[in-house]
């Protein structure tokens, strides 16, 4: 991917704006670049829609045309073509032009394993929010039979001789990616493979609705046991990507944070029912429709709260980071605890910098189990408020905490300047757009 020119990776920002107005909000960022690397299980076609113009998508496109197969994007109706008949293994030079633009990479490995027999994954990129190991990964493809390779220097190369078979596999921690692996891994493998311990978000949810209808066996069960049942092949599909709830509390957060009036369009209740409840109880409003949801600050002050994030069904780690702005016009002492990522409060020290009051902790300020308990991670903060925010010049750290910052500025009084809004493309389709259609001052 080209980089993008210094200049028109800063955006302006005139703040003490409310955000009013209607935005349209696509398909999930964690589920449509995983629904198009399933589309490489299938020696036919299929049709992902409500895809949105991420970054992600782009990148996910050249790494199957890098592997002979046919993608075709329409941006306007937010439809994937994806033909895979034809699928080969690039040079390693060539795959290695995308290292570090994605961590997607990591799952290819099972469908191409059962493709080519082979597959090559560069170094991985992605944000820089605490330790995502691809361990989990990479033992979940040698228990299901695969040779792993990491002398490589510029990657890991894996191999099937054997092809895949299934097995039993535990999760010492319900990871999102891991269970993707395990999934895409074991649809096509010889027998039946047992996944406990694992991760069952709505994201995951849909991608198994979507290899049930390519023709996969998978059953879950309330213990978090995903059981799947080996086929033999596999047959294209259509499917509609469930709606972004990451990027739903994103503008949500910022209709609280900057007193306005959103409507998001797309917005469905079932999966948001958590963040709803939380954003009640800090005092803003909202109302379901069957176009989507209202959110919007109904005057007076908002509320401090306690929440800790977790694993789906708790409070999502990636709702957090917009909510701590919010936050921070709410009266009184709120607390977070974090318990998905150990290094996921790094985006405060900007808040901080604006006038927020914002303590870190390394104690667990909550009663959920949390694994970074005597730890040496500032995982806990103490949000005091309400702060007036004043504009500051601002680097975005990673894709949620940059769009965080973007809050904040727009909540601000007066002026700031947000360097590296390239990050945030990579999970908010035209927020610019979105940003300008809601009277923001920007440029």
């Amino acid at each position: 991917m080209s980089a993008v020119e210094p200049e028109k990776d800063v955006l302006h920002v005139v703040g003490g704006r409310p955000l009013n107005g209607t935005i349209k909000v696509r398909g999930a960022k964690n589920l449509v670049s995983k629904a198009m690397v399933a589309a490489l299980l299938a020696p036919g076609r299929s049709v992902l829609k409500n895809v949105p113009e991420i970054r992600d998508v782009q990148v996910v496109s050249d790494l199957l045309r890098l592997h002979g197969v046919s993608v075709d994007v329409n941006g306007d109706t937010g439809e994937v073509a994806i033909d895979a008949h034809h699928v080969e293994m690039p040079a390693v030079s060539d795959v290695e032009t995308l290292s570090g633009a994605s961590r997607i990479p990591i799952l290819f490995s099972g469908p191409l394993l059962h493709r080519l027999g082979e597959a090559f994954i560069p170094s991985l990129g992605g944000c820089r929010i605490g330790d995502r190991p691809i361990d989990f990964h990479l033992e979940t493809l040698r228990k299901l039979g695969a040779d792993v390779d990491k002398e490589h220097e510029d990657g890991i190369h894996i191999t099937a001789p054997h092809g895949l078979q299934g097995a039993k596999i535990h999760l010492p921690y319900p990871s999102v990616g891991a269970t993707e692996q395990t999934i895409l891994a074991a649809v096509l493998a010889e027998g039946k493979t047992e996944l406990s311990g694992a991760a069952v978000e709505p994201e995951i949810m849909d991608l198994i609705a979507i290899l049930q209808k390519m023709g996969a066996v998978i059953s879950v069960d309330v213990d978090r046991t995903i059981r799947i049942e080996g086929v033999r092949e596999l047959k294209g599909y259509t499917h509609t990507a469930l709606t972004d709830r990451i990027e739903v509390a994103s503008w949500a957060s910022a209709a609280l944070a900057t007193r306005g009036d959103v409507f998001v369009k797309g917005a469905t209740q079932p999966e948001m029912m958590t963040f709803l409840n939380i954003y009640r109880k800090v005092g803003g409003e909202f109302d379901v429709t069957d176009e989507g949801i209202h959110f919007w600050h109904p005057g007076g002050d908002l509320h401090a709260v306690a929440l800790e994030t977790d694993v789906h069904p708790g409070f999502m780690t990636d709702w957090q980071q917009p909510l701590v702005v919010a936050l921070t016009q709410a009266k009184g002492l709120s607390i977070v605890h974090e318990t998905v990522y150990e290094n996921r409060f790094g985006f405060t020290k900007p808040l901080v910098d604006m006038g927020a009051t914002i303590q870190l902790y390394k104690e667990c300020l909550g009663s959920l189990p949390c694994r970074f308990k005597q730890h040496n991670f500032e995982h806990s903060a103490v949000i005091f408020g309400p702060t007036p925010l004043a504009g500051q010049d601002i680097d975005v750290p990673d894709l949620r905490g940059g769009f965080s910052h973007l809050i904040a500025a727009l909540a601000a009084q007066g002026e700031s300047s947000v360097h590296g809004i390239s990050l945030i493309d990579r999970g908010y389709a035209d927020f610019r757009g979105k940003l300008a259609a809601l009277g923001a001052g920007i440029d």
